[in-house]
């Protein structure tokens, strides 16, 4: 017979589920905080739904400017907190000093804070209600100690839910936010919602670019559109958005991303599609100003 309560509101199923929770976040004093001082500019990424390429976009295009500017990166994806495995740091652990966090310095010239590094390992999974989540943020943006930090460049959590709400809400002064999309209709509807969301919340739509925007042949450099291809600029035509670019599907950034390295350090062929987009970026921010 299957277990039930019969009515009992003090009821309670026999055994126990386990859960690995992670630490805390780090405690900080409220004094302390920063209230996310030292970042000149902010851009923020998002995209209306998850594995469209997102925090890849957000790490290279960190460090694509952090060629000729001091750049920050906040990972604010607390359940899925991949920036630090694709730069390369999933080792590092995160200090205080007079009441603040100390970001993460990569090998690329990249300032980071995630998620990642107060897990004890890469397989644990953040369990959390979303006051917990939300707390955690907060701290990652109020009390991190960036240092005249000249673009801090924001990843969002996928979505348009309550994380999102709260990366918004905390970040009022940011730049605007760049929505990155794949070129397939499913993905250019969820787009759709990312791009209201950011109306409704008054941030300004710095532009849309599309990923994996076919697939680039390694021996001879022809594109195959997989996903097919141009949705995401008839898109931008279509709501007056600027298009940034297209990022067509390159092996070296799969390959490279799981080896720690961002591909614009690897591939020149990726790197100059990233500074096309990293410029376009650039003007549309000087634009608004």
């Amino acid at each position: 017979m299957t277990e039930t309560s019969n009515g009992n509101p003090n009821y309670q199923p026999k055994g126990k589920i386990k859960i690995n929770t992670p630490p805390p976040p780090i405690q900080t004093a409220p004094q302390a905080s920063t209230k996310y001082k030292g970042v000149k500019h902010t851009i923020m990424v998002m995209s209306g739904k998850g594995g469209v390429g997102k925090s890849t976009f957000s790490v290279n295009i960190a460090v694509t400017l952090a060629r000729k500017y001091r750049v920050g990166l906040i990972d604010a994806d607390i359940n899925g907190p991949d920036d630090p495995k694709l730069l390369g740091v999933t080792k590092e652990k995160l200090y205080t000093q007079d009441g603040g966090i100390l970001p993460i310095d990569s090998p690329y010239g990249v300032k980071v804070i995630s998620m990642a590094f107060l897990l004890p390992d890469e397989k644990t999974a953040v369990i959390w209600r979303g006051a917990l989540r939300h707390k955690a943020v907060q701290q990652f943006l109020e009390d991190t100690i960036w240092d005249n930090i000249d673009y801090g460049i924001l990843d969002f959590p996928p979505g348009t839910g309550d994380e999102a709400l709260t990366v918004s809400q905390l970040v009022p002064q940011a730049d605007g936010v760049v929505i990155v999309v794949t070129p397939q209709d499913l993905a250019l509807l969820d787009a759709k919602k990312a791009i209201n969301f950011a109306e409704q919340m008054h941030i300004k739509v710095l532009g849309i670019v599309e990923n994996m925007s076919g697939f680039a042949c390694p021996h001879c450099g022809e594109i195959t559109d997989i996903f097919r291809s141009g949705g995401a600029e008839e898109l931008a035509k279509e709501l007056n958005i600027p298009f940034l670019g297209k990022i067509p599907i390159f092996p070296e950034i799969v390959q490279n991303g799981d080896e720690g390295i961002p591909a614009v350090e690897a591939s020149e062929k990726v790197r100059e599609v990233y500074e096309k987009i990293a410029e376009k970026l650039l003007n549309q921010i000087e634009r608004k100003q």
